[in-house]
């Protein structure tokens, strides 16, 4: 026989046993303890059922209470057993199977002929059990997270998307100044990186257990961080200390990317000013299983967006931050034009970047690419240009018309995500026949040797470590 747990929310649920059976008097209110919630117990009598091959059903009291029908249609449906119209009413009084609290817990119900509709008037929680509230939430979030919900239409809803790779729904972030699972990897409200996007990042990725570019993005973490004056900012060592923990804690060594954030910190009250900022920086660490984003062998597809890339003059795109609306704006373009991403150009027309990437071209066996006055002069735009000059190509940074891309012999983008993308069509325009050109195809290989061959190790890195799981 299945378990079935339902119960509600802590602030609920602790006005309600304000009132229960712990009290000598309905006029004099009893103090509450955490053991008095169960909220523990639950968690542990969850962990023996999921442990014995027998997961409880959970119902949320408060899901029940404003649509009783549809919740244990629901429900019935999980247990794969009929809905009866019976379960909706019952006739008032007591029964034997009441239990022994049955005359302080159950006044009301034995009073009752059905579900009572909920009152939706929000109440004041009282302050004297904040504290209490702390302690009890992480272990109702952790029984929330498993509520059986109250039809198919709702749970199709509520079900959560599927992910890219499966094997980073179980893995562990570092956030502040500790290692959380995946469910737990949350920033204040009062964060700058949430009233604002006041935060600096970085992409990073690891190859056969080394750091690609380390140093290299770490100057750029703290040169952004310097140029919007944050203070309180993490030691070099300690950034390193953290990005290492979180590889060795989740045991990714190879085909793995980091998202390196770095924000102003937590705030003691809402606002713009950065003198509200008195904690500290908050760092963040996230590390997924992630191949690269693009098809490098068939190439990628893009389009010219309408939005314009950044001026220096009202926001340096040197200055790697969060607030990327700019992106995100031709990103949608892009997507609505269902392609892989969008060329963005600059208040002259000339182009700047993608939303994502650096782009690079050829024509006539010299090597172009834009020069950086409006876009992120790239990590993996500086590699590629270096290697260009190693393998002997003339390479030329100016300004670039977009006609010139359309008329291109080669084009490619560039970025950590992605490494070195060949791109086969521009607004309709086949580029190069449409196949991925010999200079691409040259610099892919030289910049896989270069990533094979350097970086920084994971400390505890061992060649017969598994990192098979993608």
């Amino acid at each position: 026989m299945e378990v079935i747990h339902a119960w509600s929310a802590p602030r609920s649920l602790s006005t309600s046993l304000m009132y229960s059976f712990a009290q000598p008097s309905f006029e004099k209110v009893h103090p509450l303890s955490f053991a008095e919630l169960g909220l523990g117990e639950l968690v542990s009598i969850y962990s023996d059922l999921c442990q014995m091959g027998k997961p409880p059903a959970i119902v949320d009291a408060d899901e029940l209470q404003q649509d009783p029908e549809a919740t244990l249609r629901g429900l019935c449906n999980d247990l794969e057993i009929p809905f009866q119209a019976s379960m909706l009413k019952w006739e008032a009084g007591p029964i034997p199977e009441d239990g022994l609290w049955a005359s302080w817990w159950y006044k009301t119900v034995h009073k009752s002929t059905g579900f009572s509709s909920p009152s939706n008037y929000p109440h004041t929680f009282p302050l004297k059990h904040y504290d209490l509230l702390e302690q009890c939430l992480p272990l109702y979030n952790i029984l929330r997270r498993h509520v059986k919900h109250k039809s198919s239409l709702l749970t199709s809803t509520l079900t959560p998307p599927s992910l890219p790779v499966p094997e980073n729904a179980k893995l562990f972030a570092w956030v502040g100044d500790e290692i959380v699972p995946r469910e737990m990897a949350k920033v204040s409200v009062f964060d700058s990186v949430v009233q604002g996007g006041d935060s600096v990042w970085e992409g990073l990725r690891i190859y056969k257990g080394k750091l690609f570019k380390l140093e290299e993005h770490l100057d750029r973490l703290f040169d952004s961080a310097k140029a919007l004056a944050f203070n309180n900012v993490p030691t070099r060592e300690e950034v390193k200390e953290a990005i290492f923990r979180t590889l060795i804690t989740n045991g990714m060594f190879d085909n793995t990317h980091i998202r390196l954030s770095l924000t102003r910190g937590k705030k003691v009250t809402s606002g713009m000013s950065p003198a509200f900022n008195r904690y500290g920086c908050t760092l963040i660490v996230l590390a997924e299983w992630k191949p690269p984003v693009y098809d490098n062998d068939g190439g990628i597809v893009l389009v010219t967006a309408t939005t314009r890339r950044n001026s220096p003059n009202n926001l340096d795109s040197k200055i790697h931050h969060n607030n990327l609306l700019n992106n995100i704006l031709a990103k949608i373009e892009s997507n609505n034009a269902k392609v892989d991403d969008a060329i963005m150009l600059d208040k002259d027309g000339f182009v700047s970047e993608t939303n994502a990437t650096n782009i690079f071209m050829v024509k006539k066996g010299r090597v172009l690419t834009p020069r950086a006055d409006y876009c992120l002069p790239g990590i993996t735009r500086a590699t590629v240009m270096e290697l260009v000059v190693k393998e002997n190509f003339i390479l030329e940074e100016r300004n670039i018309s977009l006609s010139e891309f359309h008329t291109a012999d080669e084009v490619w983008t560039t970025g950590t995500m992605g490494e070195l993308s060949p791109v086969v069509k521009i607004d309709g325009r086949v580029i190069g026949g449409g196949k991925v050109g010999p200079v691409t195809r040259r610099l892919q290989s030289a910049y896989k040797k270069l990533t094979d061959d350097s970086g920084v190790p994971i400390p505890t890195y061992q060649k017969n470590v598994d990192t098979s799981c993608v």
